[in-house]
């Protein structure tokens, strides 16, 4: 078996603490061949500190190389779209970081254009391949928690001062930075299914964009999510499921390491970064980046752990939440 040969767009914070996470897998599996970046000297700057054969100045040159597997997308997030749509223009199977747009419109279009090309395409929400989602999922499908009737998480910190945050015209705001990680959550536990009401409350900042917001998704049966995001609070950062029988609670649940069960606390430890990561528990990443292994070479063009379907409804629950709000990008007008 070929080692996956990744290409790197951007040569930020998370395309950092991606590598990092590469480095805890074995070399014959995953290879970061090349880098691309606005500039070349923050390129070739990324790719000594990394040790990455090529470096590029510009993405549309990395985009023209033959030898690269599958492209990882690590911009900020209002360049998720175009950079995607260049690569799936390009013919490379791509990972892109989330929120993989910034409204539902790209997100079709994207998906739309992977599916033309026949291409592999995943949004990178990395909570959901850790090891401690699929216990989860597991506890449920067992029955030990009983019937979930309510999902709560909570996800925040005091972080309005950082510019991509509170800059309308880059995506700022918590919902798609923070906000996506309780959405996902909370629609994984109910297994996709639509939420038959969907209820908004937040504020804006100074700035514009969401600073506070609360969504509670009300599901069939009696089932409810009560999810919070925010950036100028530090909130507890859990999740709980809720069910007749019992309850779940996930500390750190968008990067978790632990299930606190009704049988006891169930431990998944990660293995430890070689070099400084930037954010919580980032050598996680590595276990997105054996989903986009596995297939790649089974030939799936979009994962079953986070499909397509999956990212189109976290994309309109957020899309509702922002509209609910008064948050208007100038991409949601083109």
């Amino acid at each position: 078996m070929a080692p996956t040969r990744w290409g790197f767009v951007s040569a930020g914070k998370i395309s950092n603490d991606f590598k990092v996470a590469l480095d805890t897998l074995p070399k014959e599996e995953h290879q970061v061949v090349a880098v691309a970046a606005r500039s070349l000297e923050s390129a070739q700057k990324f790719a000594k500190t990394h040790n990455i054969p090529a470096a590029y100045g510009s993405y549309a040159e990395l985009a023209a190389q033959k030898d690269i597997d599958v492209v990882y997308i690590g911009s900020i997030h209002t360049q998720h779209a175009p950079l995607t749509t260049m690569m799936l223009q390009a013919g490379k199977p791509v990972l892109c970081e989330k929120p993989m747009s910034v409204n539902s419109r790209e997100a079709r279009q994207m998906i739309g254009l992977a599916k033309e090309k026949n291409l592999f395409f995943m949004e990178a929400v990395w909570s959901r391949f850790f090891p401690a989602y699929k216990k989860i999922r597991d506890i449920i499908d067992s029955g030990a928690v009983g019937e979930v009737k309510i999902v709560t998480a909570c996800f925040g910190g005091y972080i309005a001062h950082v510019p991509r945050l509170k800059e309308r015209s880059l995506g700022g705001g918590s919902l798609l930075d923070l906000g996506i990680y309780p959405i996902q959550f909370a629609t994984m536990v109910f297994g996709g299914k639509e939420p038959e009401d969907i209820t908004i409350s937040g504020h804006l900042s100074d700035g514009g964009v969401d600073e506070t917001v609360t969504v509670v998704l009300k599901y069939s049966g009696n089932r409810m999510a009560t999810l919070l995001c925010s950036m100028s609070a530090i909130v507890p950062n859990e999740a709980y499921v809720c069910g007749t029988k019992g309850s779940l609670k996930i500390p750190t649940f968008w990067c978790p390491t632990e299930v606190i069960a009704p049988d006891g606390t169930h431990e998944f430890p990660l293995p430890p970064p070689e070099k400084p990561l930037n954010f919580n528990n980032s050598t996680g990443m590595r276990f997105e980046a054996m989903e986009v292994r596995r297939c790649l070479q089974e030939g799936l063009k979009e994962s079953p752990l986070m499909t397509h379907a999956m990212s189109l409804q976290i994309a309109g629950i957020l899309d509702r939440a922002r509209k609910e709000v008064g948050v208007v990008y100038d991409q949601d007008k083109e």
